[in-house]
């Protein structure tokens, strides 16, 4: 007769799960074991912390569309991975996450990292549950994924008492889970129509989880058809082609003036699967939820979403990809008044691509218009929180086959686990990590998980000296009053040489194209240090001023 954990195993091979992420622990031994059996079909990465597995695992779920598995031990491991568990739920990925538990006999007594999951977890996550019963793991199992992929995807979290896993379980493994989605009528759709054909001035907001190719092709030809505008959301420029003319940029972290001008002047707004958050309503000042009076279609595939801050003139319940290819159907808006609008916000929005000369010898448009010539058609680019960020998400754009891997929830840290995955599930697409020096050493430590698991991203540091993001916020509020946010660094080119990677470090604009070229060609994958500190005020540590100390 199986154990627990064995049919836990086998129930993941029935969803079709090939591998999953996670630091292993005595809490769940019995899991480990079983999937010693599977090696040849499901693949454990082990990392180097379990907030690094859980942003493997949020990064997994927002590429592929299937659920990303995380499996941590009880405690400080849990408690680790919760920074990727409120990135999953923030983005709406999809995942599940596996806890070891302490024993069933021991609960209630503050034994050894003990901590109650769904008291933990139930704020932060779409679904927190503990498995009991032996013979409740395929019913459980089978509702995690269900739960993680319906309406608006998100995280769930497992926990398994250890002895539980032990015990034997006669309980039959399910099969695999397809979570069904709600379509948009004929009648929502002609509805739609009819409002569109009425407005002047109308726009198309996209984003949120739960797309794919299927959606993004037909929002691109729905768009397109009718000469519509289209503005993503924050950290979803990867939804349209931006090729497109009806692309109209972003509104996301100080969101372009364009952008905020062209919302507030429309007057239809149809939102697809997109929540309105602080980002999109620039801090609810754009869209103030007190006096919103905008007409507006709110397409979403959970009935949750809608109507939560701003009531619609019409909700759609449905999800992107079945909307989208409705819409696209139907027949397009003859001559519409707004074409010459939609012409002019791209213009203004190509505009935006191109920067002015930065100050200091290393100038980062520069770099970026390199970037912009230099990158693959279907590269992936990943990047953690910090205003190094604004580069790949205002200044690179991003064509049809592009992926943009960055955190919603402005996680620190989460670009360099994100590029390790990438570059693990699909080695033949190139992968770019975007990182800060203070973003990079949240989670550097997952180069070791590279190393072993042959990963070979190409990561870039922006390094000031100093948590930039937050030093600017000191400088506007607490001017003259620097505290907190300088930082001393280590030698990162020699840092990635100790990880087997190449690594550089780069002072000057005109040596970046050779470096990238040199980075490119590393079979182990690359980090090139950017000296990006105009005024050369930043202390630094390096391997020679370390042996002299």
């Amino acid at each position: 007769m199986p154990t627990a954990a064995q049919v836990l195993v086998q129930c993941l091979l029935n969803q079709e799960v090939e591998m999953g992420f996670g630091v292993p622990g005595e809490s769940y031994l019995a899991v480990l074991d079983a999937l010693h059996d599977v090696s040849n079909a499901f693949k454990f990465i082990g990392t180097r912390n379990e907030g690094g597995a859980a942003f493997m695992a949020e990064a997994y779920g927002k590429l592929t569309g299937k659920p990303g598995i995380c499996f941590v031990t009880r405690g400080p491991g849990a408690t680790n991975a919760s920074i990727g568990i409120h990135t999953a739920m923030q983005d709406s990925s999809p995942m599940v996450v596996f806890v070891g538990q302490i024993a069933r006999s021991m609960k209630g007594r503050e034994a050894f990292q003990e901590l109650d999951y769904k008291a933990v977890f139930g704020s932060m996550a779409k679904w927190a549950v503990e498995i009991d019963d032996p013979n409740r793991v395929p019913e459980i199992v089978a509702r995690a994924f269900q739960v993680a992929l319906a309406g608006r995807p998100g995280p769930v979290v497992v926990a398994l008492p250890e002895d539980m896993l032990t015990e034997e379980c006669t309980a039959l493994p399910r099969g695999k889970i397809v979570a069904a989605k709600p379509h948009m009528t004929d009648v929502d759709s002609k509805a739609i129509r009819e409002r569109l054909a009425a407005a002047h001035k109308p726009v198309l907001i996209v984003g949120g989880g739960g797309w794919n190719a299927s959606g993004q092709a037909a929002l691109k030809r729905f768009a397109e058809a009718n000469t519509l505008p289209v503005v993503s959301a924050f950290r979803s420029q990867d939804l349209m082609d931006n090729a497109s003319p009806s692309y109209a940029g972003d509104a996301g972290v100080g969101m372009p003036p364009h952008v905020r001008k062209f919302l507030d002047e429309s007057d239809l707004l149809i939102a697809v699967n997109v929540r309105f958050g602080e980002m999109l309503t620039d801090g609810y000042t754009l869209f103030d939820p007190a006096t919103f009076d905008k007409p507006l279609v709110h397409i979403h595939a959970s009935e949750a979403e809608i109507g939560k801050i701003f009531t619609p003139d019409l909700a759609v319940l449905s999800c992107p990809n079945a909307a989208l290819n409705t819409l696209a159907a139907l027949d397009p808006i003859e001559a519409p008044v707004w074409a010459k609008r939609t012409q002019e916000v791209h213009a203004a929005w190509e505009t935006t691509v191109e920067t002015p000369p930065q100050p200091g010898a290393l100038d980062m448009s520069t770099v970026v218009a390199h970037l912009r010539t230099a990158l693959p058609p279907d590269a992936i680019v990943t990047n953690g929180a910090g205003n190094f960020a604004i580069w790949p998400s205002r200044h690179l754009p991003y064509g049809e086959a592009m992926t943009l891997l960055g955190p919603q929830s402005g996680a620190m840290g989460a670009g360099v686990p994100a590029a390790v995955m990438a570059k693990i599930h699909d080695p033949t697409r190139f992968v770019l990590c975007f990182a800060g020096d203070g973003d990079f050493q949240m989670n550097c430590q997952e180069l070791g998980t590279a190393l072993q698991h042959g990963a070979a991203p190409v990561i870039l540091i922006l390094n000031n000296g100093q948590y930039g993001t937050i030093r600017m916020h000191q400088e506007r509020d607490y001017p003259t009053r620097v505290s907190g946010t300088q930082i001393v660094n280590p030698d990162f080119a020699a840092l990635a040489h100790a990880y087997g990677m190449y690594g550089e470090q780069i002072t000057q604009t005109d040596e970046f194209p050779a470096a990238f070229d040199r980075a490119c060609a590393s079979p182990t994958g690359a980090v090139l240090d950017l000296i990006v500190d105009p005024e050369g005020l930043a202390p630094r540590m390096t391997v020679t001023s370390l042996h002299q100390r």
